[in-house]
């Protein structure tokens, strides 16, 4: 099995792109979700360190971004309770697909939590910081102060672009996107 690890700056379209590949994809900000949704091991943890923001189960979003914004130390301590538990999600998700010959990773913090592996094919998310603001600002609740914290934990930008085997421009159209990702598919598969 081959591992795709899609790398990139917040609001690159790093999940957009993955899907595109047509492999099976782990998206460890789906995981960490349903973490929040379905797990009260991780709710009891979370409550413990941030006691004045989760209030209640499932753990709600807007509440941890309150903490975020306050303090980039209060991300690290979530990043602390949560990544072992995606690490296990991706450690079945590993076992699961196995058989695959191609898998996409799409896993924010890969480098940055020592996930990736040296026979990762690493894929660096390139668009433009203005398209980036755009599209983040249509998100909800997104603000750039959050944005900033959650970038405080990641490495710089131009590293993970060292870092990378291939780069992938993504200027938001998607016809130009998907012809993008098929170009690069096909160097990965002569390469594989």
């Amino acid at each position: 099995m081959i591992r795709i690890a899609v790398v990139g700056n917040i609001g690159s379209g790093k999940t957009h792109i993955s899907k595109l590949f047509g492999y099976p994809v782990f998206n460890a900000d789906a995981e960490v979700v349903k973490l929040y949704r379905k797990n009260r091991k991780c709710y009891r943890k979370l409550k413990k360190i941030l006691p004045n923001y989760i209030k209640s189960f499932p753990v709600k979003k807007s509440e941890l971004l309150k903490a975020i914004i306050v303090s980039s130390y209060n991300l690290k301590k979530i990043v602390k309770i949560v990544h072992p538990e995606v690490r296990n999600k991706l450690n079945i998700f590993n076992k699961k697909n196995r058989n695959k010959k191609f898998v996409v990773l799409d896993i924010p913090l890969l480098i940055e939590n020592k996930i990736n592996k040296k026979n990762d094919i690493l894929v660096f998310v390139d668009a433009k910081k203005k398209d980036i603001y755009r599209k983040l600002k249509k998100r909800n609740k997104t603000s750039i102060r959050i944005v900033k914290n959650l970038q405080k934990v990641q490495l710089p930008i131009e590293r993970k672009k060292k870092k990378a085997d291939f780069i992938i421009k993504n200027d938001f159209r998607n016809n130009s996107t998907k012809k993008n990702v098929k170009r690069l598919k096909e160097k990965i598969l002569l390469n594989a």
